[in-house]
């Protein structure tokens, strides 16, 4: 096997550990409520916690990921993680249990940026959008691996025990990431800009500058804000208590129906890839009728009464998967708007908002719903309400996203 497909590889599978860590919260959250004795409130700042220290993460990230290369940046931040996996796992309280997620979202901090720039040092620009695609597919992988197997896990070894064991796992890709992984071909060292007198901070600093003056970057970047956020707070979290304890299902059908969230993505990430690369040859299009149909989708579930068919709900659940999977197209969107030089401080810039979207929609619903409903945060009408917000986040994205430079495939130019 060449060792481009090595890289992919191993580099997808500690990508595949870091959507696990986002969302596994969903499935034990009732154990956290007890471990730490905490609310609704407390209970969506532990699992922002992660997103917050993610997103941060991403600003050095962005400054040096070009210059220095993804392969250290990768293995130091991921050890880094690792160390906040047995943190969480030994937490005793609110505040080490924060500790512990926040480690945990500055160690998962260059997984994906750090892959997506070996992608573009490694593989021809035309298959860009279609390995993104793969990629996302299994990280979401990961996503799934937190529910029903999780679960499962949990009720076998205890989730502190589990943590542990999947940070063990961690550890040991992290060894041969730093064993197999190059920044590039080594035909193209001499071309590197890692090690070049105009490729340093200045450098850096002077590009990211430069996205930072781009309109269509805030527009992306707002666009991922919100879909992201509103999509990963109900996958990491809120559907987990949405579906025990307002609609009535067991831990095992929840586990099942954010299960088909993730089929969601993993069925959709490829397919819009393809879809944007071989037929329409843009990005905008695919785009914008994601943020219209998940506008809809959360609409319904601010709509659905108590009792309805547990077919409806895993087919919104799914359907919500599905079109979120379109907004991996907005990395490949910016991408195509800068130049290659910049492309990882770019795409970078756009994670930041992607993180931090998720850190502000799992936080803030925890705060809304406790404000509006401090006797029944956990009950229907704090939920639908919930639902309403981000319904409205989305038509927002949506109308603007529709304003938005367009891109082509410049492999194809």
């Amino acid at each position: 096997m060449s060792r481009r497909w090595l890289i992919f590889i191993v580099t997808s599978s500690n990508f595949f550990l870091s959507q696990f860590y986002r969302v596994s919260n969903a499935v034990i959250a009732q154990d956290l409520l007890v471990d730490f004795s905490i609310d609704t409130k407390g209970l969506g700042l532990i699992s922002a916690s992660f997103f917050y220290a993610f997103a941060v993460t991403q600003i050095p990230i962005s400054i040096l990921l070009d210059r220095i290369g993804p392969r250290r940046m990768i293995t130091a931040l991921s050890l880094v993680g690792v160390a906040g996996a047995f943190v969480f796992a030994g937490a005793g309280s609110l505040y080490s249990g924060i500790a512990g997620r926040i480690l945990l979202g500055i160690g998962m901090a260059c997984n994906l940026m750090g892959t997506l720039k070996l992608l573009t040092m490694w593989f021809d620009p035309l298959r860009f959008a279609t390995l993104t695609g793969i990629v996302f597919s299994i990280g979401t992988s990961g996503n799934m691996a937190a529910t029903t197997p999780f679960v499962l896990l949990v009720q076998l070894m205890g989730w502190r025990w589990s943590y542990c064991l999947i940070a063990v796992i961690n550890l040991i890709i992290v060894v041969i990431i730093y064993i197999v992984v190059r920044d590039r071909p080594q035909l193209e060292y001499t071309a590197s800009s890692f090690n070049e007198p105009d490729a340093g901070l200045r450098r850096s600093f002077s590009d990211l500058k430069s996205i930072l003056k781009k309109r269509d970057f805030w527009i992306i970047s707002f666009g991922t804000f919100v879909s992201y956020g509103v999509f990963s707070s109900l996958q990491g979290l809120w559907a987990g208590p949405y579906l025990i304890e307002v609609m009535g299902l067991s831990a095992i059908n929840t586990g099942n129906i954010i299960f088909l969230m993730n089929i969601g993505m993993v069925a959709g990430g490829p397919a819009w890839g393809l879809l944007s690369d071989r037929l329409f040859n843009r990005r905008k299009t695919s785009i914008f009728l994601g943020l219209i149909v998940m506008t809809i989708i959360l609409l319904c579930l601010a709509l659905v009464p108590i009792g309805i068919s547990l077919l409806i709900l895993a087919s919104l659940f799914l359907s919500l998967g599905i079109f979120r999977a379109s907004g991996l197209l907005m990395y490949t969107h910016i991408k195509e708007l800068a130049p290659l030089e910049m492309s990882g401080t770019a795409m970078t810039g756009i994670n930041f908002f992607t993180m931090m979207g998720s850190a502000v929609f799992l936080h803030g619903l925890g705060i809304f719903m406790q404000y509006l409903y401090p006797e029944a945060s956990r009950g229907p009408d704090a939920f639908w309400a919930a639902f309403l917000i981000c319904s409205l986040c989305l038509a927002c994205a949506s109308i603007l996203y529709f304003f938005t430079g367009d891109s082509e495939n410049k492999s194809e130019k």
